[in-house]
């Protein structure tokens, strides 16, 4: 994050504005399938999700199962966790405090659960 203010400058200098009118960057850290989604609120709320919807990460270092977990929230109601075989480095920036943020990028009407929900997790600087 150090490297923002360069960043800024550069991208104000391409757009023709002041440094101060730069907008966040999202840098793209991962793209996932969501896990679990069959046991808990995706087949609920399958109507109402969208493309682009925004998620909420939630870190739950206490979970039995996996220390690296990171729930996945839509609107509060829990939709699955992202994938224990990819949540290592999300779950350590969240602990460091970065700010991540998250999207649905595919909504398929798949019976594999797996293939249902594909979601992208951002880095904000």
């Amino acid at each position: 994050m150090r490297f923002l203010p360069t960043i800024s400058l550069t991208l104000a200098l391409l757009s023709g504005s002041t440094p101060l009118a730069a907008e966040s960057i999202h840098i793209l850290v991962q793209s996932s399938p969501l896990a679990g989604s069959q046991y808990y609120a995706v087949s609920a709320m399958w109507n109402e999700m969208q493309v682009g919807d925004t998620l909420t990460l939630i870190r739950e270092p206490e979970n039995r199962h996996d220390r690296n977990a990171i729930r996945v929230e839509w609107r509060g109601r829990k939709l699955g966790y992202l994938p224990r075989a990819e949540n290592r480095v999300v779950a350590a920036a969240l602990d460091r405090g970065e700010v991540l943020t998250a999207r649905i990028v595919a909504l398929v009407a798949d019976p594999n659960p797996w293939r249902r929900v594909r979601f992208e997790v951002f880095v904000e600087l």
